[in-house]
């Protein structure tokens, strides 16, 4: 009979301290994200952010800094994820049908996530804090980030400078209300026609 091996297992590798950071700053982005999506912002608060992410408070504020820096963080990464579904999309050149359509149908499955929930509601509770302007500068950053994305797919259509920003202002208007609609509908809640007529409006507004 051969003599048996033992052979030592494998030992894992020790991950970096950047590493380390940058799970622990994900898992607090995802419990902010999931609290807000499932309980609401006013009940997320910073007892459930740190148990849902299995971190103390002091780990939170060491990362972000407070609950302001946690909700500035968890709105830039939708923005980055955002702007991820969307980096496939066919830039500015492509025939533009297939472009808009692309870009709703990417955009919409952002708006549907609880990414966007949460998103729309943490820039609800900023709106009007800046001064009484009406918009505050997170939200603000949410249409800049927009606005580049807009640029990369349709900076070749001929619409005045204002008509462009109705046009993306009516656009997220869309997106969102149907987000809610379908929320409200439950689970099984079908896309409504409206994201069918979304990808007209824009067609034959970006094509004059």
């Amino acid at each position: 009979m051969s003599a048996e091996v033992h052979r030592k297992p494998p030992s894992r590798a020790r991950r970096s301290q950047a590493e380390r950071t940058a799970d622990t700053r994900g898992r607090i982005l995802r419990a902010v994200v999931e609290s807000i999506a499932e309980v609401g912002f006013q009940r997320t608060t910073a007892s459930e952010i740190a148990d849902r992410a299995g971190v103390t408070w002091g780990a939170v504020q060491h990362h972000f800094g407070g609950k302001d820096g946690i909700l500035r963080a968890a709105l830039e990464d939708s923005f980055a994820r955002f702007a991820e579904r969307l980096s496939d999309v066919p830039a500015a050149g492509a025939p533009l049908e297939e472009r808009v359509a692309a870009f709703v149908d990417r955009a919409w499955e952002h708006f549907a996530s609880p990414h966007y929930r949460s998103t729309f509601e943490i820039l609800l509770s900023q709106a009007g804090r800046d001064g009484g302007s009406g918009e505050s500068s997170w939200q603000a950053g949410m249409f800049r980030a927009w606005e580049r994305i807009w640029r990369r797919l349709f900076g070749d259509a001929s619409l005045p400078r204002r008509r462009s920003a109705e046009l993306q202002r009516f656009t997220i208007a869309v997106l969102s209300g149907a987000a809610w609609l379908k929320l409200l509908g439950g689970p099984d809640a079908k896309d409504g026609a409206e994201l069918e007529l979304l990808k007209q409006t824009l067609v034959r507004e970006l094509g004059t």
